[in-house]
């Protein structure tokens, strides 16, 4: 299972689901990580965490955690 944490800079991806449950997958389906969309990863801060991207038309920094259960294509 590929990951948005193991996309490199520059990638434009497809989120093919949201694993998890609860709070966590609720946030992030909030912020507009839904099934279907793409997405650009544009930085990863030195230590990897976080990650920014770019996601229907906005930039949004997110947690490795939080990219470990997006799944992509």
């Amino acid at each position: 299972m590929k990951t948005l944490r193991k996309a490199k800079v520059g990638d434009k991806i497809k989120i093919i689901k949201i694993h998890g449950a609860g709070a966590v997958k609720r946030r992030i389906m909030d912020m507009g990580l839904t099934k279907g969309i793409d997405v650009q990863i544009r930085k990863v801060a030195p230590l990897g965490d976080p990650i920014e991207i770019t996601v229907r038309g906005y930039e949004l920094s997110i947690r490795k955690a939080d990219a470990d259960i997006i799944e992509i294509e």
